[in-house]
Parts: C-alpha cells; structure tokens; sequence
C-alpha cells in the first residue's frame, strides 16, 4: 500500500509561508534596507535575474538605498526593473550607480504597502492551494490505482485540507501583523 508523502505536502507549504515571510522582509516601514529590493528582477541578456545578480545593493544613509550596476550596458534594465517593481520607487541613474530615495511613509504610502503585501499574501495563498490541489490530484491518483481504500483517501484527504487551513490561516495571521506594522505611525 503507497501511502501520500504528506511530509513533502507539510515541506511545500511551509515554503510557500517562509517565501512570503521574506517577501514581507523586504517591504520596511521606516528604514532603508536592502532586502526591499530583493524581490525586484532584472532582464539581463533576454533571461530576468535576481537585482543582485547585476549588482550590488548598498545602504549609504537611512533613507537611500544604491545600486552599484556592474555592467553599464545593464543600467537602464535595472532602472526600470526597480520603477516597475511595485515598490513606489523611483531609482535616479548617476553612471554605474542608481540611488533609490526612499519616500517618508506618508497616509497614501502606507496604503499603498499594504496592497503589496496583500499581494504576496494572496500568491502565497495560491501556492499553498496549488500544493492541496497537487496532494488530491495524488490521491485520486493512488485510489484509482487501487493503492489506497477509499477510506483511506478520505482520511488523508482531510489531512491534507486541515495542513491546508493552518497554513492558510498562518498567512492571514502574518499580513494582519504586517499590516499592523506598516500602518503603525
């Protein structure tokens, strides 16, 4: 009898909360930081890459953040990945190095964060659906086959919807401390 690897389903969704947990590292309330442009990728030479990958990222003073571009052919590609990122930057080219001001968090701004991390809540929230959905699809799979019982099924398929909820509700705890945060004044 072939029983689900339910370990590898928990492993799944785990990493879908600790990518969004990163995720929301990078969106800081007050201060600079280099993990806000973590998520940003680049097209360099037809492929997107992580912004580290083209660069190095600094931190010269609370309220900026540099982007030191080792290719010069790169620097507009990297200007307008970190416009288009979603992030509410503006980045200012100066030869290889691209300063990014960080804006004061004002009413607007503070909204406008909690939109992106309701964003990369709810793509954590599909990952996490999609791992269920991957999970039934392997037990409908080992029922047809006759691997497993039909009560079996129900039993594992429970299982897999109770994971499925915790982690869900992990997600929904996270945003509503983000949010918490970067609307705190």
């Amino acid at each position: 009898m072939a029983e689900p690897d339910l370990k590898d389903i928990a492993k799944r969704m785990d990493g879908a909360v600790s990518v969004l947990k990163t995720e929301f590292g990078g969106l800081r309330t007050g201060r600079a930081s280099t993990s806000l442009l973590e998520p940003v990728t680049v097209e360099a030479y037809g492929n997107p890459v992580p912004l580290n990958q083209v660069g190095t990222v600094g931190v010269p003073e609370p309220r900026l953040l540099t982007v030191q571009v080792w290719d010069r052919g790169m620097v507009k590609a990297v200007e307008k990945a970190i416009r288009e990122a979603g992030l509410g930057l503006n980045p200012q080219p100066d030869g290889n190095l691209i300063r990014v001001p960080i804006p004061e968090l004002n009413e607007e701004r503070r909204r406008e964060l909690t939109k992106v991390a309701g964003k990369y809540a709810e793509q954590a929230r599909i990952a996490v659906r999609n791992v269920r959905r991957d999970g039934m699809d392997m037990l409908k799979k080992a029922e047809k086959d006759n691997e497993i019982s039909q009560d079996d099924h129900k039993l594992y398929a429970d299982e897999i919807q109770s994971m499925t909820d915790a982690h869900t509700k992990a997600i929904d705890d996270a945003l509503a401390t983000k949010e918490k945060e970067i609307m705190q004044v």
